[in-house]
């Protein structure tokens, strides 16, 4: 199967300089795509999803910079690699683009040799980050297959995802905190995957060595996700989503604010998720039934009575919208 040519975007209001990037460039194979100015270059992120960005600093309009900061707080887009392009030589100025976030810097006048060694290192890092969004995919993929084994469930894991992320924005939680929420209500039970049949689909009436066997999931679920460094921060949803405020739950233990607070997030919307959805061995409670109950086993020490509070409060909100 022939390799997809790698997109490079050159950003540059000066014709000569884009004229001899794109005939070096395309003799080494590279797909060239080009802007003049800023507006013209977000136009072409865009629908061109450039694998690396080769940018002007000083240009008409918003500067080099500017649009380097912009891309680089931009979560979608701030793993595309950013080569600078200037004629500066001032320290202040390389300072100023290693602030807006620039990955690499090429001063001109460009020798090829050069622009061809940046250029590769960084399009390498690149397919990295690319496989690395690739193989947590496949992981996602993997918890969907788990989740598919009952099909009681439902959307359950796009559920949690959307309710878990929208409590932590409601508690003010940071950007990666919102992210891991939402990975989590799809991993959290991925350890299910070396759960047998016979026990998963029993329901709540499982003997003690079956529980023994269940309660392992979320120890294989970060075993599986812990080697890839993009979900450090899932781990803890992973492992700790079934302990309990008082101490009782497991795998650990821990007892309440010991428990990760992402964790504790993901714990509420799955509880609330688990109540209001039918099983072959329970009917499905309304909401008003699902939050006396929560309430009351909050009361009772098993979940965190603060976030019990916020994510109905939360669901109001909803409401009312």
């Amino acid at each position: 199967m022939q390799r997809r040519a790698q997109t490079i975007l050159v950003v540059d209001d000066k014709i000569d300089t884009v004229l001899l990037l794109r005939e070096l460039l395309t003799s080494r194979g590279y797909r060239v795509v080009t802007a003049s100015e800023a507006e013209e270059a977000l136009e072409a992120i865009q629908t061109e999803r450039p694998d690396l960005i080769l940018l002007d600093v000083i240009m008409p309009g918003r500067s080099g910079y500017e649009l380097c900061r912009e891309l680089k707080s931009d979560p979608a887009r701030r793993l595309i690699p950013i080569i600078m392009i200037t004629g500066l030589t001032d320290r202040e100025d390389r300072v100023r683009g290693i602030e807006a976030g620039a990955d690499d810097f090429l001063s001109k006048p460009l020798y090829p040799e050069e622009l061809f060694a940046r250029v590769r290192s960084l399009l390498k890092l690149k397919e990295f980050t690319d496989e690395l969004d690739h193989a947590e995919g496949v992981i996602v993929s993997l918890a969907l297959g788990v989740e598919a084994r009952d099909p009681y469930t439902g959307d359950h894991c796009a559920r949690l995802s959307f309710y878990a992320s929208e409590l932590g924005k409601a508690l003010g939680l940071d950007y990666d905190s919102i992210i891991a929420l939402k990975r989590g209500g799809f991993l959290h039970d991925l350890g299910k995957v070396s759960i047998p049949d016979a026990i998963l689909k029993k329901g709540s009436s499982l003997s003690p060595d079956e529980w023994k066997i269940m309660r392992q999931h979320p120890v294989i679920g970060e075993q599986i996700c812990a080697p890839m460094k993009s979900l450090r921060q899932v781990l803890p949803i992973i492992r700790h989503h079934h302990e309990h405020w008082d101490g009782s739950g497991y795998p650990d233990g821990l007892q309440g604010e010991d428990i990760p607070l992402l964790a504790r997030v993901l714990q509420v919307v799955d509880v609330y998720d688990a109540l209001t959805t039918s099983r072959p061995y329970k009917r499905a409670l309304s909401h008003a039934e699902s939050e006396e109950t929560m309430r009351r086993e909050a009361a009772a020490g098993f979940w965190d009575p603060r976030l019990v509070d916020e994510f109905f409060a939360l669901l109001r909100q909803r409401q009312a919208a």
